[in-house]
């Protein structure tokens, strides 16, 4: 079993959810933080975990960020399973971005 401390980075194009992140089919996931930087103005920002398992999407973090910011938008860490993934959206593409800080726990010997 291995840790691995990764970062996962949002630049958005489109004002979708994106697929940002997706746990390893033999890992878990925890995602510590989500920070998210605003240069200006008012946005929306949405976090979306996907469950693998349910094939079901939930919304996860839903917060109006006023600029210039940058703040934690992840209230408690997020666990993430097998396949699961994270998605993020906001309200506008210009002047936000985010940061996931993740530890991703492996199930194989990093040896072999």
């Amino acid at each position: 079993m291995a840790n691995f401390y990764k970062n996962a980075f949002y630049d958005p194009t489109v004002t979708t959810a994106v697929t940002t992140y997706t746990c390893p089919s033999n890992a878990n996931a925890i995602i510590q933080n989500v920070q998210v930087t605003n240069s200006g103005g008012s946005k929306t920002f949405k976090v979306h975990i996907t469950d693998s398992s349910a094939t079901t999407s939930y919304v996860v973090v839903h917060a109006a960020i006023s600029g210039p910011t940058i703040c934690n938008v992840a209230k408690g860490p997020l666990v993430l399973e097998e396949s699961d993934s994270i998605a993020l959206e906001t309200s506008d593409t210009s002047g936000i971005s985010a940061a996931l800080s993740i530890l991703e726990i492996s199930r194989e010997d990093q040896n072999g």
